[in-house]
């Protein structure tokens, strides 16, 4: 009588155990694949993030080169007329 209460007992409870046991496997994979999306946008939003730092960056310096560029052109013009060296 005990022997068979503990197979039905043990039975019962492997039943219940299965499906769960196959759920959390199912969360996992699914926990997986959304860490795998999160990073994959998560790079994607860094190279464009980068990229346009880059091109801000390079705007940034071609635009500062050309007005010291320009700056200095004009002081040379300034002086060009004040350096006579020519003895009087």
């Amino acid at each position: 009588m005990k022997t068979a209460i503990l197979t039905a007992v043990l039975m019962f409870g492997a039943s219940a155990v299965l499906p769960a046991y196959a759920q959390v496997g199912q969360d996992l994979k699914d926990a997986g694949k959304n860490t795998k999306d999160a990073t994959v946008t998560g790079a994607k939003k860094t190279a464009k993030g980068t990229k346009k730092v880059y091109n801000g960056t390079k705007k940034g310096v071609k635009k500062g080169t050309n007005k010291a560029a320009n700056a200095t052109a004009k002081g040379a013009d300034k002086v060009a007329g004040k350096t006579d060296t020519t003895p009087k």
